[in-house]
């Protein structure tokens, strides 16, 4: 059995990984870059090993590295977390060959689904419903044009192993064809390596909704049911939940069977996500299918009662699964929100630099998945994304109400993050009444552009508490009576309510 896992990722992900391990008496090795070597992952690890400079290219995407960290370390196994390597067939296999576990699932499952043209013709296969559109790359453009016309506009020209948004370009007229299949293929060959595209009919109305599966090497598969992920800016999610407010029983019925149908089609092992696209009928198709654990995952484990780790590992341990599908029941609702260091003022541009104040939040059914302390520097090099709140209540009314808290309580100093703008969303009619699709943030710009005025009484609450902390150094025979009259008005939990100067 498995008994040190090395976690290679860095970061909020590695460290939630580290702690099931710990909960499973399984020992945790964490890898850093030159720029990770303060990284709260690495004081939470049993073990830490240098991999490289702060570049991830030369770092945690080197795998030679990756494995010689592993092999020094004695570790059984290695968790890729997602991102960087978790969705690599050639790591897949390179830890096979080296007589280490890879906690995820084999190479052929990798590249299958990772390249989005196989993966529709797998599911086709499979009877599971595809959108409308190619099965093979597009050649010229010539073929483009005469594809898109028999598609019939609007369509998606997107790239065969692309994802994140990249090498993706919406077509409404014909005129646009030649120009966003130039783009998307330059962009695809910059991102990827791979400038293949194709066609897939454009969905009005989308709906963003994947079902998570666990599969294991005994031939079971189960679906943990759905996240709603429509609400995304660029093509990256930064608000998911569970339910989905707009799913049926019925629907939910079918789609949780097609998704552990896609998994078991290419012979699947451990945890991975079937993402569907929907419209505003339930009509649902393929959209594609994500390998690893997803960043949204513990909504689901908080809503399901299951920790997906911990059966990644049990599943690599080659156990069959315990769990079985009529025993799997929702309950209450989930709520995640995405905390970016980004200004919300400045079109979201990242920024990096060092966390003066942190106030984490707490409290009942309020979950928080970060990395960052007071004092720590945020690299410049990798995702800005520093922390995950999750928050969970008995309806999806509460989980709104208990999410508005927590990011309220939540207080970060030093750099601009995301946290103002998510706090937005959660006060937009359309998402309060669970009525919103993959246009949200568009369609609701009057509301979420809106600048917060600062309040007048209060500009800077640390200036002030600065100020009071001054009048407690102040001594008591001091001959300032402004001063003394200040000070008396103070007490240290508060102020009296006799002064109001501010």
């Amino acid at each position: 059995m498995i008994k040190k896992i090395l976690i290679a990722n860095r970061g909020e992900i590695a460290i939630r990984v580290m702690r099931s391990c710990r909960e499973m008496g399984i020992k945790s090795v964490a890898v850093f870059s030159e720029a990770d070597r303060t990284s709260m992952h690495v004081r939470f690890a049993d073990e830490a090993y240098f991999i490289g400079p702060a570049v991830a290219a030369e770092s945690y995407l080197v795998i030679d590295n990756i494995i010689d960290a592993a092999k020094k370390s004695g570790a059984d196994a290695i968790h890729p977390g997602y991102g960087f390597l978790s969705e690599n067939a050639e790591f897949s296999d390179r830890c096979k060959k080296e007589g280490i576990i890879f906690i995820g699932p084999s190479s052929y499952a990798i590249n299958t689904m990772g390249d989005k043209i196989t993966a529709r013709k797998k599911m086709q296969t499979a009877s599971v419903p595809v959108v409308p559109g190619t099965t093979k790359p597009i050649s010229n453009l010539k073929e483009a044009i005469k594809t898109v016309k028999e598609v019939g506009l609007p369509v998606m020209i997107k790239a065969s192993a692309g994802g994140g948004g990249k090498g993706m370009r919406m077509v409404e007229k014909e005129e646009d064809i030649v120009s966003s299949v130039t783009a998307a293929k330059s962009e695809a060959m910059a991102s990827f390596g791979n400038d293949e595209v194709y066609v897939e009919k454009y969905i009005n109305s989308p709906h963003h909704i994947e079902f998570q599966i666990l599969c294991d090497n005994h031939g079971n598969g189960i679906h943990l049911f759905e996240r709603e992920c429509s609400v995304q800016r660029r093509h990256q999610k930064i608000v998911e939940e569970t339910p989905s407010p707009i799913m049926t029983d019925e629907v939910r019925e079918e789609m949780g069977k097609h998704a552990v149908a896609a998994a078991m089609a290419v012979n699947y092992s451990g945890a991975g996500t079937i993402e569907f696209i929907v419209d505003d009928n339930l009509n649902y198709y393929f959209l594609e299918m994500n390998t690893r654990l997803q960043v949204e995952h513990p909504i689901t484990e908080r809503v399901v009662g299951v920790d997906l780790v911990k059966e990644q590992i049990r599943i690599a341990n080659n156990l069959p699964l315990e769990l079985k599908q009529e025993n799997l029941t929702q309950n209450g609702h989930a709520i995640e929100v995405r905390i970016y260091a980004e200004d919300p003022d400045n079109n979201f541009m990242p920024n990096p630099g060092t966390i003066k104040h942190i106030t984490e939040p707490l409290g009942l059914g309020v979950r928080h998945d970060g990395y960052v302390y007071e004092g720590y520097e945020i690299p410049m090099y990798y995702d800005p994304m520093i922390s995950k709140l999750i928050v969970w209540a008995p309806s999806r009314e509460e989980a709104i109400d208990r999410m508005k808290r927590a990011l309220y309580a939540y207080k970060i100093t030093g750099i601009k993050t995301s946290i103002p703008f998510l706090h937005k969303i959660m006060d937009v009619p359309d998402f309060k009444n669970g009525r919103y699709n993959t246009h949200f943030i568009q369609d609701n710009a009057k509301y979420l552009n809106k600048k917060v005025e600062p309040n007048n009484k209060i500009k800077d609450v640390a200036a002030i508490a600065a100020f009071v902390n001054y009048l407690s150094t102040l001594d008591e025979n001091v001959n300032d009576s402004s001063a003394t009259a200040l000070k008396s008005n103070w007490k240290n939990f508060g102020r009296k309510k006799s002064l109001n100067r501010f």
